[in-house]
């Protein structure tokens, strides 16, 4: 096995840098990188055709190695420019919009995504791509092609205020969403655009589907998961399912990905010998197969694990078709590759991540721990597979997800045991629902079973929920850690394939350099530290003195403490709950704090220094930014970090 094998695994890296590069302060603009890449493409084609005697093979792929860094940092730079150029509409006195999907219920209102066609500045209306979140609260729903006309301009959508806090809104930016607003119902709808072709038929299909199935399952909360399982349509899902399957460990069922395409793949497969189709037959069957794999695809939303396995199965699909196995490495790499062209912020997209971590483990980690024990039966043959695969999609995959939510089930294997199977059962009733349901008897009667199957499923996952001990939380896991446990992954999957010297070297570098970062960390941390976090009325203190952390809250609530609050604590290592702190109020309002260097003053929010701090910084844009010394901030609208 040799890396230059793997030709897409050997391109990956360099569209990769190119994106790193686009992202940064010193990237070239639009034009410059479309000069450098016609020009890097002109010699390649030059060099290839006319002197490729005289020019050795390292000159030619250091061109096309230079022509895939620049065309990632054009893919960024392009994105850049479309959202410089709809930054206009923030001046808009109105604008005329389009409605592109269905309502989604919110507790007080309706929400519904809209893209503006044109907006109005002074007397001109200017054409526009623009897509904005709304909120409204019409008595008749809004349907996909209606065009609205809104006389308000959009607001953009805020950063976080509190560090380490969700960042909503490069979330939904990296979906193409710069721009929110409640419109009530202070809009009119002036036209509807024609629904009925190919732009809206996916939305009006998933929508009918949807319908379908709430009707012919009879449990509410069957149905629940039915469309989050077979349509990826989750955000309706209760907290209390939602809480049981994260125990369970196998929250990735209800999220529509390479395991449900993966079971509709093996559906239609599975059939393909016994039908005895001629070769010829067999070719447009799979053809049809790949047809409908991309169907669903479209269907559920195309997530990132989603085209993935898509075009996965496709390529291998094609591969069987010319008696071929295409290697796996190469079909992610060129999966990842075209996900990457078609939107470069599908790298920090938390699904696209996960999807492809779980599918190496399984390529490179499954197989040494199935070796380990070689079962005589069959039936634990087929629990040591499952077991296996669960485990090394685990192993990979658990540092990422320590770092992004901070637990882990502990249970993960029994509900992956217990409930995968029960899943594959499911999506076998539940495709030809999706199919069939339209006819009435036989929908009746597949809505039922479907109903049953997923009672069944919900049961056990509530079920491990109810066992002691289900889950791990507040646990993290910085960059240093997760190069560690992937390099030493990497290294015991190489381990027959290297050299064990190198390979042994390399472990040992790698635990020192976990060393030095960890004792790096340690000797930053101050002995004494104040961080002021903002919430929508009030504030909170955490003061941390040599390893004690207290805290005073003004009068944030425990909810919102979860969502502003809790992050840096868990990132931070602080404790949940930590101790109070003890303060004296003077005649003028003033709160005195035991064993502290600041005062406070809740009334004008102002916070006074008894001793000169060491440094003061203010949260903005996803990190600390340093702030000009003095002997008071007033701390009304961000968070701040006081070392003393």
């Amino acid at each position: 096995m040799r890396f230059a094998d793997f030709p897409f695994l050997r391109y990956l890296p360099f569209l990769l840098l190119g994106i790193f590069l686009g992202q940064s302060y010193w990237s070239p603009d639009l034009l410059v990188l479309s000069i450098i890449l016609s020009i890097s493409w002109l010699c390649y084609m030059i060099l290839v055709f006319n002197c490729e005697k005289y020019v050795s093979y390292f000159q030619l792929s250091s061109i096309a190695y230079l022509s895939l860094l620049v065309f990632g940092a054009l893919l960024v730079q392009n994105k850049k420019h479309q959202t410089d150029v709809s930054s206009d509409i923030l001046q808009a006195e109105s604008y005329l919009a389009q409605v592109t999907a269905y309502d989604l219920q919110k507790p007080n209102s309706f929400e519904n995504l809209l893209e503006v066609k044109s907006f109005l500045i002074g007397e001109s209306w200017t054409d526009a791509q623009v897509k904005i979140l709304v909120y409204h609260q019409s008595d008749k729903p809004l349907e996909p092609g209606q065009i609205l006309l809104v006389r308000k301009k959009p607001e953009e959508i805020t950063s976080p205020v509190n560090p380490h806090e969700f960042d909503y809104r490069q979330y939904l930016s990296r979906q193409g969403i710069h721009y929110r607003q409640f419109l009530g119902k202070d809009f009119q709808v002036i036209d509807s655009v024609n629904s009925k072709g190919l732009e809206y038929f996916l939305v009006h299909l998933r929508h009918r589907i949807g319908e379908m199935l709430q009707s012919k399952i009879p449990d509410e909360n069957s149905a629940q998961i039915a469309l989050a399982l077979l349509l990826g349509q989750k955000k309706e899902l209760d907290p209390t399912i939602r809480e049981a399957y994260t125990q369970a460990g196998v929250m990735h069922i209800l999220a529509v990905s390479g395991l449900h395409v993966g079971i509709i793949y093996a559906l239609f497969i599975l059939i393909l010998k016994p039908l005895k189709l001629k070769k010829e037959n067999a070719k447009l069957y799979l053809l049809a197969v790949i047809l409908v794999i991309w169907l669903y695809a479209f269907l559920t939303g195309l997530s990132p694990s989603v085209v993935r396995a898509s075009t996965m199965f496709s390529l291998l699909t094609l591969g069987q078709m010319r008696e071929r196995r295409p290697s796996i490495y190469n079909i992610l790499a060129f999966s990842a590759m075209l996900m990457i062209t078609m939107n470069p912020d599908v790298i920090y997209e938390v699904g696209f991540q996960l999807s492809y971590l779980a599918v190496l483990g399984i390529v490179m980690i499954q197989p040494l721990i199935l070796n380990l024990w070689l079962p005589r039966h069959k039936v634990l043959e087929y629990v040591w597979q499952l077991t296996s695969v669960s485990l090394a999609a685990q192993l990979v995959t658990f540092p990422l997800s320590l770092y992004y939510f901070h637990v882990f089930p502990t249970y993960f294997l029994l509900g992956n045991l217990l409930i995968l199977p029960l899943a594959f059962l499911i999506m076998q009733v539940g495709v030809p629902l999706m199919i069939f349901g339209w006819i009435p008897v036989l929908g009746d009667g597949l809505g039922w079973v479907l109903s049953w199957l997923i009672w069944v499923q919900n049961w056990i996952a509530e079920t491990i929920r109810m066992i002691p001990g289900g889950k791990l939380d507040r646990l993290t896991m910085d960059f240093s850690g997760m190069i560690f446990v992937w390099g030493m992954l990497l290294i015991i999957a190489g381990w027959d394939y290297g050299s064990k010297r190198k390979l042994t070297w390399l472990a040992t570098s790698l635990v020192f350099l976990l060393a030095g970062f960890q004792l790096y960390e340690e000797l930053q941390t101050p002995s004494k530290e104040l961080i002021i976090y903002q919430g929508k009325k009030a504030q909170l203190l955490d003061f941390s003195d040599s390893g004690q952390t207290y805290a005073w809250n003004q009068g944030i609530e425990p909810g919102e403490i979860s969502y502003s609050v809790d992050p840096n604590r868990v990132q931070n290592h602080l404790p949940h709950t930590p101790q109070s702190l003890v303060a004296y109020q003077h005649d003028s309002g003033q709160l005195e704090f035991v064993g502290t260097e600041f005062t406070f003053h809740p009334t004008n929010k102002k916070l006074h220094f008894t001793s000169a701090p060491k440094s003061i910084y203010y949260w903005s844009d996803g990190k600390w930014v340093d702030l000009v010394m003095t002997d008071s901030i007033a701390v009304d609208s961000l968070a701040y970090r006081i070392l003393f």
